[in-house]
């Protein structure tokens, strides 16, 4: 029995690197840069007693474990977008992972809902 079940990857979502801005006044103000488009599960962390911390990840940041098919090309500064018909409807920060499923059979790592950094008012 596999440890990594391929027929249960529903969710469409694109994979993104960062890019710095290199200008003199651009520190902060990066982009990000299409990776791949790929199939995944993605299967949100069920909330427990209110917005604890639990295992050290923030409950109230709509934590989720995403499994996707095996690739050596993604990283933990990298976030994903979750598709609904080509349309982006959650961004989401890789916080733990990636690991290994099976022999090279596929990822698992856990995201939270993006945040970009500072004031959001």
């Amino acid at each position: 029995m596999s440890v990594f079940d391929p027929s249960k990857l529903k969710s469409r979502v694109r994979i993104e690197r960062p890019v710095a801005d290199t200008s003199l006044d651009g520190a902060g103000s990066g982009t990000w840069a299409l990776v791949k488009e790929v199939w995944a599960e993605v299967q949100d962390k069920l909330p427990s007693r209110g917005e604890k911390l639990a295992d050290g990840i923030n409950a109230a940041a709509r934590p989720a474990r995403v499994r996707i098919r095996f690739r050596d090309d993604v990283a933990s500064n990298m976030r994903l977008v979750v598709l609904r018909k080509k349309v982006p409807v959650r961004i989401m920060q890789i916080i733990s992972g990636p690991a290994e499923l099976g022999t090279r059979e596929g990822l698992e790592f856990m995201v939270e809902d993006y945040r970009p950094a500072g004031n959001p008012a």
